[in-house]
């Protein structure tokens, strides 16, 4: 059954109040998830921050580069949880089960990346994003070092340190307008997808 708690403290637009290139933004998601992720409807009640927020995730999340889809999205849960964002956890954790195809796998990265079922570069990619989020003022050439010797660029560790930050500000919004996570994320990844949506429906 779908929730009936509101999803923002602030106000929600309707749909026929989005400026038009949110409105094909916020459509193009639905058809490709089935459903409209709260944060789209939570943040189209500033579109201009709407659209400054949507252009850096794509350009960090959706880049080419050394991380791929799945650690891109492990840095999110693992620094999100860091940052009590329910919202991150379980929306950015159904995506990373889905691009590892990996049912267990958010939910040790939320908890302790360290025993979860990823591999000693993953753990190390995960370490620093966490000493980005706790305490980026200690962040020294020796942890270029580290990560250096697991095969991660420079320009891999920027995008680490970016995903972090970016998504600190993205938890702290999330957490200061309670934004409540879909219904539909937490089954995503889980279990088959026609089992999942039954719930929802």
């Amino acid at each position: 059954m779908a929730t009936l708690e509101p999803i923002s403290r602030y106000p929600v637009p309707e749909p026929g109040e989005w400026p038009e290139d949110i409105s094909a933004r916020i459509l193009e998601v639905q058809q490709k998830a089935g459903f409209v992720p709260n944060v789209f409807l939570t943040l189209a009640h500033r579109p201009d921050e709407f659209r400054a927020f949507f252009a850096y995730h794509d350009a960090l999340m959706l880049k080419e580069g050394g991380l791929t889809k799945g650690e891109r999205e492990m840095i999110v849960v693992a620094t999100s949880a860091i940052n009590d964002c329910l919202y991150c956890v379980v929306a950015h954790g159904a995506i990373l089960r889905i691009y590892e195809k990996a049912p267990l796998l958010a939910d040790q990265v939320a908890v302790n990346h360290r025993n979860a079922d990823i591999t000693e570069r993953q753990k190390a990619m995960l370490d620093f994003a966490l000493k980005v989020c706790r305490a980026s003022g200690t962040v020294d050439e020796e942890d270029f070092q580290t990560l250096r010797a697991h095969g991660f660029t420079d320009e891999d560790i920027w995008d680490i340190a970016a995903i972090t930050a970016f998504f600190g500000l993205s938890n702290r919004m999330a957490n200061v307008i309670s934004m409540r996570p879909n219904d539909e994320f937490y089954l995503m990844g889980r279990v088959p997808k026609a089992a999942a949506d039954t719930p929802t429906k």
